[in-house]
């Protein structure tokens, strides 16, 4: 349902605005338009009514998904930050692959690949089995065919992703894990929906993402989520909330199921 607020300026844009043209003049008539799309609030706007838009706050790209403004997407050129040796123990990564319960032969897919940090832990846990590592930025995809390359991992199949369709075949995947990087996804719902579509009947989805509910978590204010608005995300995607392990430092670690029907 869309807002009243937002009903009654698309009704005065709509109905109003014809009228003034024939009282006021052109010129003047536009420049009373745009001065009320620009006014807070009224400037929101929709395109297929998944998303709203408005000006960009910090950190935000100035786009609103189920109330959530999406993060800036940080760009190939911190990829260091990835690498940083105190993520280890900021985040624990082995505690996360460890917490997938993974069968050797299972095939994942891990979607924000970035430099592969996770996707080289993962292809240790699945050796019969495959790992899909997705990024959006071909820079990032560069970098991974480079170190997979040096490391001589073979079962690491470095995937082209685009900002709403990872790419991935359908009914492919056992799990698909995302850390740290669903919040900065442009265009979430897609993304999800395709990724919905991979899974095979059953398959998981799993998120590790900084808790928005601890201010003493350091982390930018759109880089965090809270459980509940993951899960509200999820649900919207036809995903199962299975549980939530708190067990990491600082991020939730959510799992969802794909139904089997």
């Amino acid at each position: 349902m869309e807002p009243p607020v937002l009903k009654s300026f698309r009704t005065f844009v709509l109905e109003g605005i014809p009228s003034y043209l024939r009282q006021m003049g052109l010129l003047s008539a536009i420049a009373l338009s745009l001065s009320l799309m620009a006014c807070g609030d009224l400037a929101l706007r929709m395109d297929d009514g998944s998303y709203q838009y408005r000006e960009p706050s910090v950190d935000g790209i100035g786009k609103i998904y189920m109330g959530r403004e999406i993060s800036q997407i940080m760009g190939h050129q911190g990829a260091y930050w990835l690498e940083r040796p105190s993520r280890e123990l900021a985040e624990r990564p082995q505690a996360v692959v460890d917490a997938l319960d993974l069968t050797p032969d299972a095939v994942v897919a891990d979607v924000g690949t970035g430099t592969g940090y996770m996707a080289v832990r993962l292809a240790a846990a699945v050796p019969q089995g495959q790992v899909l590592a997705v990024d959006v930025q071909p820079e990032m995809v560069t970098l991974l065919h480079e170190r997979l390359a040096t490391a001589g991992i073979e079962n690491i199949k470095p995937v082209q992703g685009a900002v709403d369709d990872p790419h991935l075949p359908t009914a492919a995947v056992d799990l698909a894990l995302m850390v740290d990087a669903y919040h900065e996804f442009a265009f979430p719902r897609e993304m999800m929906t395709h990724l919905v579509t991979a899974l095979k009947p059953g398959g998981q989805v799993v998120l590790a993402e900084y808790r928005a509910e601890n201010p003493l978590v350091m982390i930018k204010r759109l880089h965090k989520m809270s459980e509940a608005q993951v899960r509200y995300e999820m649900r919207a995607v036809g995903l199962r909330w299975v549980k939530t392990d708190e067990s990491l430092p600082q991020q939730h670690l959510l799992f969802f199921e794909k139904p089997l029907g």
